[in-house]
């Protein structure tokens, strides 16, 4: 465990606030890229944080973290078809199995991103066109349930009653043209069946009320390059929407629409407080928190660098260009790099991508992918309590070049305490 220096060294269990974050390496496109976790320790007595960091060695496309419920095993969700485990203090592997002894998904960008534990060493996650049910003790026997029904399944949470699986979807590229989801879906885990909700636009993410059946969508709206190639999509600079949709009739209660100025795109993370949705926008650098009371007023905290912050480091700015670049042809696919500027408000670096709030809802933990620090705000003020800059992502690849982008590769995350 690296402690920085001058704070205090102490037991791991008086670290009341363990944020685990899932990373991809240093490019812009994560479904492509490594896969390991970073784990920030925190104590807000005295602002003691320590952390450790972890890349997995035949792992590839990290993607989003989840601890089972005893707060001891953690999962690593991944695009590179893989279910790997780890010790949720240590970091250590204890666990993994290629999901293609169960069933070879249409596209490589599919894998078993998320889980919902089910218990403290059951969980289902999706794999292919399939939900299965696994316990973290015999990876290579798990139990086909039912199919899930959506283009590519994504994000999935459990209902108050935890009686209903809700999941988002993204497009699938080996739809060609036809692959835009524009809906969720819901998992009936009583009847085992299925229902399928359509949307104006395609969701990833989906966050679960604490005490109600209900849960919320929020839109991530890309293009695909050329008009049919879902795999290298690029941000659309489109209107955004948040919607309330309750699980046991599948209507859509109410939603929320935000004009494409907005910076509201390309969503992560979605958490709630008692009176707020929270998500956080890797494109636009915002954490938007919109008033659930309404569903219509909103704020946001704003981590948009400025040039300075910019012009400080090339190297990335560098990168981000680059892949943007190689993602598609510049001149057929020109409105999407313009777009791209508009949505990213100008500027050349990617931004928060791991956002939680502590059970109290008194501190909101975040991590910026682009500036490859973790902040710490107090909630609800919004106010600064702690930054931290991350060491470079070549302490744990000696090969790479020290011109390499240094960037570790925030993505989702996960909150204890």
């Amino acid at each position: 465990m690296s402690v920085e220096p001058g704070l205090p060294t102490r037991p791991f269990e008086s670290y009341s606030n363990r944020f685990h974050i899932a990373l991809d390496g240093n490019g812009i496109n994560g479904l492509e890229g490594m896969a390991g976790v970073c784990l920030f320790i925190y104590d807000p007595k005295d602002n003691a944080y320590a952390y450790k960091i972890r890349y997995y060695d035949g792992i590839a496309a990290g993607h989003a973290v989840s601890v089972n419920p005893s707060g001891t095993v953690g999962f690593l969700g991944n695009a590179g078809q893989h279910l790997l485990f780890y010790d949720a203090h240590t970091l250590d592997e204890i666990g993994r199995v290629s999901t293609l002894r169960y069933e070879t998904p249409d596209t490589s960008l599919q894998g078993s991103t998320h889980v919902v534990w089910t218990g403290d060493r059951e969980f289902i996650t999706a794999i292919g066109k399939s939900f299965y049910r696994f316990s973290v003790d015999d990876l290579e026997h798990g139990e086909r349930l039912v199919e899930h029904g959506v283009k590519l399944p994504h994000a999935m949470k459990r209902t108050a009653s935890g009686r209903y699986i809700v999941y988002g979807s993204m497009d699938n590229p080996a739809d060609g043209a036809k692959g835009e989801a524009r809906h969720v879906g819901i998992l009936d885990m009583e009847t085992g069946k299925v229902r399928v909700v359509p949307l104006p636009a395609t969701c990833w993410h989906v966050a679960a009320h604490p005490k109600e059946d209900l849960f919320y969508a929020v839109s991530f709206r890309v293009m695909p390059q050329d008009y049919v190639d879902w795999h290298e999509w690029a941000m659309a600079y489109l209107k955004e929407y948040a919607f309330e949709i309750d699980a046991v009739s599948g209507k859509v209660r109410r939603h929320w629409a935000a004009g494409r100025d907005v910076p509201a795109h390309i969503n992560s993370d979605v958490c709630l407080s008692d009176s707020e949705l929270i998500f956080c926008n890797g494109a636009s650098q915002t954490i938007m928190c919109i008033d659930r009371k309404s569903f219509a007023s909103y704020r946001f905290i704003d981590e948009k660098p400025d040039i300075q912050a910019q012009l400080d480091r090339p190297r990335e700015v560098a990168t981000q260009v680059y892949d943007i670049l190689v993602r598609g042809n510049m001149f057929t696919n020109s409105r999407h790099i313009l777009g791209a500027l508009r949505v990213s408000r100008f500027t050349f670096l990617d931004s928060v991508y791991g956002c939680q709030l502590s059970k109290n809802q008194q501190l909101l933990f975040t991590a910026n992918r682009g500036l490859n620090h973790i902040t710490i705000y107090d909630y609800p003020e919004a106010t600064l309590r702690l930054r931290v800059p991350m060491p470079p992502i070549q302490e744990h690849f000696p090969w790479m070049s020290e011109m390499a982008d240094p960037r570790l590769g925030f993505h989702h995350a996960y909150l204890l305490g």
